[in-house]
């Protein structure tokens, strides 16, 4: 009687262990067993940091190029045809302001351009009785600077402030 009882204890041990389930049903006879979670602690409390909101004011006016960013639609990643902003008279005539010794009336006219990459423009005029000239202009069609005009574009200050892209164009 000893060795049934022994053999029945060792049955029920081994279905205990062994997750056995009653007929008909998926499940194990008792619950798995579970560690408690463990909990972090922290010596100090977390806190959201206080942000500032986003201000929502009118962006003020490039001092640099005379043009708020809604006047610029050009990206500076490549260099596009300007669509008259600006055109290639807007570019003759600040070209005229800077240069008053270039020759009058038809004697300036635009061979190729504006091609645009951000606030930067890049023209080429021919003039009469002379070789082209190279036009590197920024700013706003009807606010140009002429940043350089001449046989070569390539001056220290457009290489260091003009896009890359317009650069490539200039062949500078």
């Amino acid at each position: 009687m000893r060795t049934a009882a022994a053999v029945l204890g060792i049955v029920t041990l081994g279905c205990l262990l062994s997750g056995c389930t009653r007929s008909g049903d998926s499940g194990p006879l008792l619950p798995p067993v579970s560690a408690p979670a463990a909990r972090s602690v922290s010596p100090t409390p977390v806190r959201t940091p206080n942000v500032p909101p986003a201000r929502t004011s009118t962006p003020a006016r490039s001092a640099s190029t005379g043009a708020s960013p809604s006047q610029l639609p050009f990206s500076e990643a490549y260099v596009s045809q300007c669509n008259g902003r600006p055109t290639g008279e807007q570019v003759v005539a600040a070209v005229r302001r800077a240069r008053p010794s270039l020759p009058g009336g038809n004697g300036l006219t635009v061979k190729s351009g504006p091609l645009c990459a951000g606030v930067w423009q890049y023209t080429v005029l021919t003039v009469t009785g002379s070789e082209p000239l190279q036009v590197m202009s920024k700013g706003a069609p009807t606010a140009l600077t002429v940043v350089t005009v001449g046989t070569d574009p390539c001056t220290v200050e457009v290489k260091a402030t003009a896009p890359p892209a317009l650069l490539n164009a200039a062949s500078c």
